[in-house]
């Protein structure tokens, strides 16, 4: 995930540390020291990183800023772990932060997932003897416990700060390297950003899961089977030229940028799987099915950033034996030859998928399913065909009403409540001089009920309310002729 930096320069960070034999250094010049290393590590691993730079002290500066925008983020936090006094400082601000207004409330929890690496220019005695050390852990508990802080062991020198950067490069900034396999063909990969662990179910089964390093296809099938399936995470692969000693060839820091640029042709100009791979699902429109784990698959595919560029991307299901119900179990799913017939049919123009459940079930009802873009516009079109025809089809629009709110509070998709909403006002500034007057009535009290559906926390946004007609004046005549 992309970083941000934020470093301390208040009048602190400029006390003197003492290293035996060599110039005195100040905290804020071991820290500049700590960031260089770190900075370096992501030129050479992780050339696809955005990070930003805030230094701070009684004010702040953005001296680099991102150059995108992000949901998620991982924040590093370099200080000496010295909290201020009086009002608006760290101590000052924790003691009161819960005292605060909106407009002026304390900046953690950050207002979208991040992690915060505090890393201390002190060793840990030095925290200990005040209350710097309680005061930094309760900033990683208010940003919900996701983070670490790292310090300094033993004395203050540029050794041990090495060290403790190094020890934070190990835990979040180490590249992702796997081998991606499909029978012989092999090709060495770096999977980007780096795949998290992910717990399934903290009561049953609370060991992180963690994907393989072997990445091994085990089959191919249609985009159109495959559809729009729900996934963990997206990554890019991008493949990687590996010498004899294991070391990436072209991705080293050199002073001569032509032999660099030397190393990447010659690269370029090696045969690889992960380049093959990728235009053969680009040309046939297939993913390839890969396992990640026991129990565990994702799909690799060719995704497309404009008309000329696209990538090969990979996405993790979750884990099981059937995170795709309308494929069924992936270890029952095998190639065409082994079927005595083709499940695609002979001019391939049709699908064995979804699968239809062996056994019809007395209480098996229709449900609402919005896999493809084509089934929801499907069903907002109908509503609006009965809306047109109001107040005839009174009783059919308000149950096709209620059918798409109850889907949609189901899959939390409370903008689409929201979008039908505006739609039934649009009707309803759209209708003739000759419309029936209860017609105008009915959309208004629709798309208002919708609305507060949409709010997510009104009485009438409940699964099991349902939206009922309007009684109006002009809605009694109408309702007797239904």
């Amino acid at each position: 995930m992309p970083t941000v930096v934020v470093m301390d320069v208040s009048l602190s960070m400029t006390r003197p540390v003492s290293i035996e034999g060599s110039e005195e250094y100040q905290r804020k010049h071991l820290a500049a020291h700590g960031l260089t290393m770190l900075f370096e590590h992501m030129a050479t691993n992780y050339k696809l990183e955005f990070t930003a730079l805030v230094v701070f002290s009684s004010l702040w500066e953005l001296m680099v800023p991102f150059t995108r925008d992000y949901n998620t983020l991982q924040v590093v936090l370099v200080t000496d772990g010295c909290l201020g006094i009086g009002r608006g400082s760290l101590r000052h601000s924790l003691a009161t932060h819960s005292q605060r207004s909106e407009s002026n409330r304390f900046p953690l929890p950050f207002p979208f997932p991040s992690k915060l690496y505090i890393m201390c220019m002190a060793n840990l005695e030095e925290l200990q003897s005040t209350d710097s050390l309680d005061c930094l852990e309760r900033l990683i508990d208010l940003n919900n416990g996701e983070g670490q802080i790292f310090t300094i062991d033993g004395p203050l020198c540029l050794k041990n700060v090495q060290s403790m950067f190094g020890k934070l490069i190990d835990l979040a900034y180490t590249p992702f390297h796997a081998v991606l396999k499909c029978g012989h063909l092999t090709a060495d990969v770096q999977v980007f950003p780096r795949p998290e662990s992910f717990v399934v179910d903290e009561e049953i089964d609370p060991i992180p899961k963690v994907i393989n390093t072997d990445l091994e296809i085990v089959g191919f099938i249609d985009i159109a089977d495959i559809s729009s399936p729900p996934v963990l995470s997206r990554h890019l692969v991008l493949p990687i030229a590996l010498n004899r000693e294991g070391d990436e060839v072209g991705t080293g820091i050199t002073d001569d940028n032509e032999d660099e640029n030397s190393a990447n042709q010659i690269a370029g100009k090696i045969p690889n799987f992960c380049v093959l791979l990728h235009g053969s699902l680009k040309v046939e429109g297939m993913v390839a099915i890969v396992q990640l784990g026991p129990e565990w698959h994702g799909m690799l595919y060719s995704q497309a950033d404009s008309k000329k560029k696209s990538n090969l991307m990979m996405s993790l299901f979750e884990p099981g034996p059937e995170p795709l119900p309308w494929l069924g179990k992936m270890a029952q799913l095998g190639p065409i030859s082994d079927a005595k017939e083709n499940p695609y049919g002979e001019d391939d123009n049709k699908s064995p998928f979804p699968l239809q459940p062996k056994n019809k079930r007395s209480y098996a009802q229709n449900v609402t399913v919005w896999i493809k873009p084509s089934g929801l516009q499907t069903d907002v079109q109908k509503i609006l065909r009965n809306a047109r025809k109001l107040p005839e089809k009174t009783q059919t629009f308000y149950k096709e009403l209620n059918r798409l709110r109850k889907a949609a509070l189901a899959f939390g998709f409370l903008d689409l409540l929201k979008g039908v909403a505006d739609m039934l006002e649009r009707e309803c500034t759209l209708l003739p001089d000759t419309a029936h007057p209860d017609a105008a009535f009915q959309l208004t009290h629709a798309a208002q009920q919708l609305k507060l559906a949409s709010t997510g926390t009104s009485e009438y946004a409940g699964y099991d309310h349902n939206i009922t007609p309007l009684q109006t004046d002009f809605s009694g005549s109408s309702a007797e002729r239904m």
